[in-house]
């Protein structure tokens, strides 16, 4: 499994491309019937939506690993 900060890094490019894509994806679905149009931007809306959960989960992942490693653990 891929360390936290590297899920994090992945989320966050992915996030920023739905965002940035969002004024090319009208050109691309405007030859298409309204039906897929609204198909279309409704999907990236929703993945745009799922990676933002998750990555608030992977942030609070995140915060709940670094804090344990902050307890002092007891000695051998």
């Amino acid at each position: 499994m891929l360390p936290v900060e590297m899920r994090i890094d992945r989320a966050q490019r992915l996030l920023r491309m739905i965002e940035q894509d969002a004024p090319l994806l009208d050109v691309r679905v405007a030859p298409l019937s309204r039906e897929c149009q609204e198909s279309a931007k409704s999907h990236a809306k929703n993945l745009a939506a799922l990676t933002r959960a998750e990555l608030q989960r992977l942030m609070k992942e995140k915060a709940i690993k670094q804090s344990s490693e902050l307890v002092p653990q007891a000695a051998d």
